[in-house]
């Protein structure tokens, strides 16, 4: 059993566990997000230009069970939608990196590691 305890403790303790974890918790956060714009500000503005249409009420009945493919309908508009704005988001995202990325070099800052610092200092020294 210790054997155990040990070897679950070093999985559950490694880099990539603990990163998923996190990515898992933040990537939940912004699924709320997203959630609230599409269904607070997106769908009220498309329901606007589409005049109010809704899907959800849509329904076929066989014999005495109602099959509501409506909401089944509603689902995959909700979906396309969330998919539209993450995609639009992350669009966003990586070219505002491409362009820091294509700073000229004179406007990045580079650090000189310790290691060239300690040479520098040991070259100062010696031409003194």
């Amino acid at each position: 059993m210790k054997g155990f305890v040990t070897e679950f403790k070093a999985f559950a303790m490694k880099g990539n566990v603990m990163d998923l974890a996190v990515a898992v918790v933040i990537g939940a956060a912004f699924g709320k997000i997203v959630s609230s714009l599409v269904t607070n500000i997106i769908t009220p503005i498309i329901g606007l230009i589409m005049g109010g249409i809704d899907f959800s009420d849509l329904a076929y009945t066989i014999g005495k069970e109602k099959v509501t493919y409506g909401v089944f309908v509603q689902s995959v508009i909700d979906f396309t939608i969330v998919a539209l704005v993450i995609f639009l988001v992350v669009k966003g995202i990586n070219s505002f990196k491409k362009k820091e990325e294509a700073k000229p070099e004179a406007e990045k800052i580079v650090v000189p590691s310790e290691e060239v610092k300690l040479l520098r200092e040991i070259r100062d020294t010696l031409q003194k």
